[in-house]
């Protein structure tokens, strides 16, 4: 994986290969990251990263100049793989090791923007519970963005909050926004 913008542009970030991990795309998240960066300044917001894996988008938002990200996966590996590239390029990203059912279930973090990819074989119920906990817990700030990556065979546009996707080859990002 590449980061694509900012201050760490082009560098390569090799994961070990044995993380349960999907990183999104460079293309998929190069089409993402040019769909925020019309809403958004990223040295002016907060970040959560759920089902963060690699870290691959956390440290795009932190190439980018977003200052408060938070990351949370339940796989010890990653966990530490994201403190040792964030050591090394002096990233801001603090991480929580947890369920991340269990983290939204408990957390009062808010932030802007909240980046969601679970594991594409989830069935719908769990996709669902993703902005059903966020919303509910009210986590996202005011005009902030919900954006759960899924492949195209998934379809959140039934769910509440759901704004609109965008497809990207196989993957898919929905955006939810509160009400």
């Amino acid at each position: 994986m590449r980061i694509i913008s900012g201050l760490y542009k082009s560098r390569k970030i090799v994961a070990p290969k044995n993380l349960p991990v999907r990183p999104t795309t460079d293309m998929a998240k190069e089409s993402l990251f040019n769909i925020l960066n019309n809403r958004f300044y990223f040295d002016a917001i907060s970040v959560l990263d759920l089902f963060a894996g690699t870290g691959n988008i956390s440290y795009e938002f932190a190439s980018r100049g977003t200052q408060q990200i938070t990351s949370v996966d339940q796989d010890y590996g990653c966990i530490k793989f994201i403190n040792q590239i964030a050591e090394k390029f002096n990233m801001p990203i603090n991480t929580i090791k947890s369920d991340v059912f269990k983290f939204l279930e408990k957390s009062t973090l808010q932030t802007h923007i909240i980046f969601a990819d679970p594991p594409y074989a989830f069935p719908d119920e769990q996709f669902a519970k993703i902005p059903e906990l966020i919303f509910q817990n009210n986590l996202l700030l005011e005009d902030g963005l919900l954006i759960i990556e899924h492949s195209k065979h998934t379809d959140l546009s039934h769910l509440s909050q759901f704004s609109y996707s965008k497809s990207y080859g196989g993957n898919m990002f929905s955006f939810f926004e509160a009400n």
